[in-house]
């Protein structure tokens, strides 16, 4: 017994007739007779009692009932399932890094589930580590994230530079001037994320290029909370940008000397997942056209 088997029953049973049922199937009547004695057969009960008018047994108006809703949850189930191939439904498990996920993938994510409605999307708030984990996990299907450590089993697509300013109170010394070098930064203390962070790692590494050691630093778990400690006069931070739109009150912003941790950000996939399928293709592509015209015009 197949769909097509019952779609022919009930096109017998809608229309009263052998003869019209083939027509409207485009079948042979023959076709449409050896489909039913077939039906009848593998049932093991006589469904349809032929006459100069078709009737239904007994057994073969229950069967028509409860056919009804098997082929309807299977032309569903056979819809949902081109739709899945074609990447227009299905479930996305995302994981991003800040700022990325609070100033950039919202209004991306709105005009994608716009023409998208039938994806559904998940997202998880990480650091590149943390995220890299679980891609390889399976917990999550891509990221946008930093550059992961080398050697792991990840595949990467580079995107934009995410450049960095300094914040400071409007009242510090360093206020004074245009620019700031990372030898400037001695002396005062450096607002810095948790040791995890992949923009402290490049800061910590950038600093040990210079010849500093050591710096007087507080420790803030939040990337986006930075300018808010700096507004309230802790000290100062390296942030993106992005960030600093609008600039709180009574805090200055000053550009680096030359790229001092300018981080490259990008899309993060398992290796054996590339070129991703479905639905996370979808994304993929908007995620990479949208952030790659995010960098040209910023």
């Amino acid at each position: 017994m197949d769909i097509k088997t019952l779609k022919t029953f009930q096109m017998i049973v809608n229309y009263g007739s052998f003869m019209r049922a083939a027509e409207e199937l485009n079948y042979a009547q023959s076709t449409v007779t050896m489909q039913i004695q077939k039906l009848e057969s593998d049932m093991g009960i006589q469904l349809i009692e032929r006459g100069k008018k078709i009737k239904l047994t007994e057994a073969g108006r229950m069967f028509y009932e409860q056919s009804l809703h098997i082929v309807k949850d299977m032309e569903q189930l056979q819809e949902n399932m081109d739709n899945l191939q074609r990447g227009t439904t299905g479930n996305i498990r995302i994981g991003v890094t800040e700022p990325t996920a609070s100033y950039r993938l919202p209004e991306i994510l709105k005009r994608f589930l716009t023409h998208f409605p039938n994806i559904r999307v998940s997202v998880e708030f990480g650091n590149t580590p943390t995220l890299s984990e679980r891609i390889l996990k399976g917990d999550i299907d891509l990221a946008l994230c930093s550059t992961p450590d080398v050697g792991t089993e990840l595949y990467f697509e580079p995107l934009f530079k995410e450049n960095f300013v300094v914040l400071m109170p409007e009242n510090h010394p360093l206020a004074e001037k245009e620019n700031i070098g990372p030898e400037d930064l001695q002396g005062h203390r450096l607002l810095i994320t948790s040791a995890t962070c992949p923009y402290r790692r490049k800061l910590e590494m950038v600093m040990k290029e210079y010849g500093i050691t050591t710096l007087d630093t507080m420790e803030i778990g939040s990337m986006t909370a930075l300018k808010f400690y700096v507004e309230s006069g802790l000290g100062t931070a390296l942030v993106p940008q992005i960030l600093v739109s609008p600039i709180p009150a009574g805090v200055a912003v000053r550009e680096l000397s030359g790229s001092l941790i300018d981080m490259t950000f990008g899309l993060l996939c398992k290796a054996t997942d590339y070129p991703l399928r479905l639905a996370s293709s979808r994304l993929y592509s908007v995620l990479k056209e949208e952030l790659g015209e995010w960098s040209s015009v910023h």
